[in-house]
């Protein structure tokens, strides 16, 4: 069953007599859900984050910054801050990011992603 874990921030995906346990940390479904993000179109970064092409040079722990997830027997709760570009439809971003940050946790963790709340913090206005 996906209970919390005794480790805080530490959730069971699967326990199993034969094969063992399989926990997931709520920094690793944070890390899923801002990567999911970054790779929607129009969306600039996620507030505190790094750009793709850096992260690879300080390391995935940035993924998670602008991300704040909540696990409650096996349902996730996910709430994003992002930066918009300039000229993207603001609505329909919004909508791509709930689908693919849906979608990436659901498929990689197995945990139900009741909502995905989308705060937009700012708009990128240099185009590339």
């Amino acid at each position: 069953m996906m209970e919390k874990a005794a480790e805080r921030g530490t959730y069971m995906l699967k326990e199993d007599e034969k094969s063992g346990a399989v926990q997931i940390a709520d920094d690793v479904v944070a890390m899923i859900a801002g990567l999911a993000a970054t790779e929607v179109d129009g969306v600039s970064a996620m507030v505190g984050n790094i750009t793709n092409e850096l992260m690879s040079k300080v390391g995935m722990k940035n993924l998670s910054k602008g991300v704040k997830v909540e696990v409650l027997d096996g349902v996730v709760s996910v709430d994003l801050a992002i930066t918009i570009e300039y000229g993207h439809n603001i609505p329909q971003t919004c909508q791509n990011v709930q689908n693919k940050v849906k979608a990436a946790i659901e498929n990689m963790t197995g945990l139900s992603v009741a909502d995905v709340n989308i705060r937009i913090a700012g708009v990128n206005m240099k185009e590339d």
